[in-house]
């Protein structure tokens, strides 16, 4: 069958291409792609292209389809798995499959998520990163990708118990958790899950330099709601502060933070964090830099006598994406304060190619949709010529701007090109 795909074929070059999937074999399943959300880490494939770590060498002659943040629908099941998986069922996927470096949106041919179709391959089934999902709404599963991400940062934190060799996993129960450059999606994410953290901190800070970006950060998760789940939320902008460093801090009685984490690959952010830990701290850096010889200077002098650590995290495990989906179908966590962007299949070109440029947070891509990039906080201008934007801004706005499983089945519903819902 043909489909229609984005694909990458080396260094700023992704492509919107038809071409023909072949048919499935009997450990493999056919999957019909509803939504790809797009993260950061696809644009750094972009600009890396076969030198990245996940892209195959040969990829200019086998292109690969990019995307790895999405969910769909089961349509062909090979024979193996017909008594696990069924035609019609709605799917998820975790795309860090355990004991290698492949992945779907990076590695594979007829794997990724940005298509209107893709395979996976059977070595991706028996991972189980491929399952079932009875959740109400596609952009769910999407988005629990990047929510699982923050979660494996928070399980990936560690401290010790002095006169042991034990680790105790997990951010400090009960501590101060600086979050620096923490109001994009992913930072936004990071604060939804700490308020219901089994270790749920004391307090949580959150850095940024924008006032817009703070802005909108109080407006998604504000600090009436993290008092409301025991969690003190104190947002900065450390652009206005005279001495950011002190100032950060003395919020903490001059303790300094259990947890930091970095949320933006920056040298002198890395560096600041590192001296505002705690005693028997730890610091994760989170954000994934692009420069291979990217690095920082740390005290190690701290490292020896105050037990201070530094660590990285990148994705989440299958119990983490499973984590993130129960909890935002419960209401403990809400994925969709990350998104901020909704379009189709041929909008993520551009969007992919220029993403750090283009304000906002997560740009959510149904790939059935023929439609261009936009921001929820536009619909309403939008709607004043289209019935269209009219009908989705009024879903969005009683939902405090955000977008929601109501607002995608009136986006199917009502769509611009009348495709009929998935």
């Amino acid at each position: 069958m043909k489909t229609k795909a984005i694909r990458l074929y080396g260094v700023d070059d992704i492509r919107l291409d038809e071409f023909e999937l072949p048919e499935i074999q009997d450990d493999e399943i056919l999957v019909k792609v509803v939504s790809d959300s797009i993260c950061m880490s696809t644009w750094k494939t972009v600009k890396q292209g076969a030198k990245h770590k996940r892209v195959p060498n040969d990829v200019y002659d086998n292109p690969i389809i990019i995307g790895h943040e999405f969910a769909g629908d089961i349509v062909k099941v090979g024979k193996k798995w017909q008594n696990q998986f069924k035609p019609g069922q709605k799917f998820a996927q975790q795309p860090a499959i355990p004991g290698q470096m492949e992945s779907p949106g990076y590695s594979y041919r007829y794997c990724g998520g940005d298509t209107e179709y893709c395979i996976f391959p059977n070595h991706i089934i028996e991972s189980g990163c491929l399952w079932t999902y009875d959740g109400d709404a596609y952009f769910a599963s999407s988005v629990a990708e990047p929510v699982s991400c923050c979660i494996g940062g928070y399980h990936t934190n560690y401290h010790t118990i002095p006169g042991t060799y034990q680790h105790v996993m997990g951010t400090k129960e009960g501590g101060d958790i600086l979050i620096l450059g923490g109001c994009g999606p992913m930072g936004l994410g990071a604060i939804s899950y700490g308020l219901t953290f089994e270790n749920k901190p004391k307090r949580i800070v959150v850095t940024e330099i924008s006032d817009d970006r703070i802005h909108r950060a109080r407006e998604v998760i504000s600090e009436e709601e993290a008092a409301r789940n025991g969690v003190e939320l104190i947002y900065v902008n450390t652009a206005k502060m005279e001495d950011a460093e002190k100032e950060l801090r003395d919020i903490t009685g001059g303790k300094g933070y259990d947890d930091v984490f970095v949320y933006i690959p920056n040298r002198a952010v890395c560096e600041m964090g590192n001296r505002l830990l705690a005693y028997d701290g730890c610091m994760n850096l989170f954000a994934g830099p692009t420069d291979p010889k990217f690095s920082a200077t740390c005290n190690l002098y701290d490292s020896h006598y105050s037990r201070t650590k530094i660590i990285g995290s990148t994705g989440g495990t299958i119990d983490d994406m499973k984590e993130a989906i129960e909890k935002n179908a419960d209401g403990r966590i809400d994925s969709a304060v990350m998104i901020t962007h909704v379009g189709g299949l041929a909008s993520a070109v551009d969007v992919t190619k220029d993403l750090p440029n283009i304000p906002g947070g997560k740009k959510l891509v149904y790939t059935h949709i023929d439609m261009p990039m936009t921001a929820i906080d536009d619909l309403a201008s939008l709607g004043k010529q289209d019935p269209f934007f009219y009908e989705l801004d009024k879903v969005c706005k009683a939902n405090r701007g955000l977008w929601s499983a109501k607002a995608e089945k009136c986006f199917w519903n009502t769509s611009v090109n009348n495709s009929p819902a998935p």
